[in-house]
């Protein structure tokens, strides 16, 4: 069974095109015209073996807002798409992952009750185009489409770049944890049947 999707997006704002493998290797291509944005989805899809294309055009001359958000809407349809009918993944993952003055915790469970938990230490979150205030749009975009239960705690950390890394890098192996099988499993994991 292949666990793949292709989506598309188009608004006044954003326009993308994105192509998801669940069970890849980590190849990737990824350009939303965002740098910093393009590294962390990269390091996202190696860490969690996901192979992702993302071909994203916004209007980032205003701000970074719409089109981190906007990819955050896509991935989470990729996954919601890919993940099919939920049957036999493990369903719940968790990572703690260090990144030299960072570490970070999240913790998913692909419930299809979308929740969104975001802990960073107060003193880098200082909003505008800074990276720990469009994460945090991201991820609650991602949760929402994608049916899951995301936490994410940054236990500490001082360098803004170390914090997100560490928390993409963390989702990343707890989400490659959480869609992956257990032959244990015939349906759906949860003790009423159904997701």
């Amino acid at each position: 069974m292949e666990r793949t999707a292709k989506v598309e997006r188009e608004t006044k704002e954003t326009r993308i095109s994105m192509e998801l493998n669940l069970d890849g290797s980590g190849k990737n291509k990824i350009s939303t015209g965002i740098p910093f944005f393009d590294h962390m989805l990269i390091l996202f899809t190696v860490h969690g073996f996901f192979d992702l294309s993302i071909d994203a055009i916004g209007d980032i001359d205003v701000d970074f807002h719409h089109t981190v958000e906007d990819v955050g809407l896509v991935l989470g349809d990729a996954f919601e798409k890919a993940l099919g009918d939920r049957k036999g993944i493990t369903r719940f993952g968790h990572a703690v992952t260090p990144m030299d003055d960072a570490l970070s915790s999240v913790a998913v469970d692909l419930s299809k009750r979308p929740f969104l938990v975001y802990n960073v230490p107060k003193k880098v979150d200082i909003g505008g185009n800074a990276f720990t205030s469009l994460t945090k749009e991201f991820l609650r975009a991602f949760a929402n489409r994608g049916g899951m239960n995301l936490h994410v705690n940054v236990l500490y950390g001082e360098n803004e770049h170390h914090i997100i890394e560490s928390v993409f890098k963390a989702m990343a192996k707890a989400l490659d944890q959480a869609t992956s099988f257990d032959g244990r499993l015939k349906g759906i994991r949860s003790s009423k049947g159904v997701l």
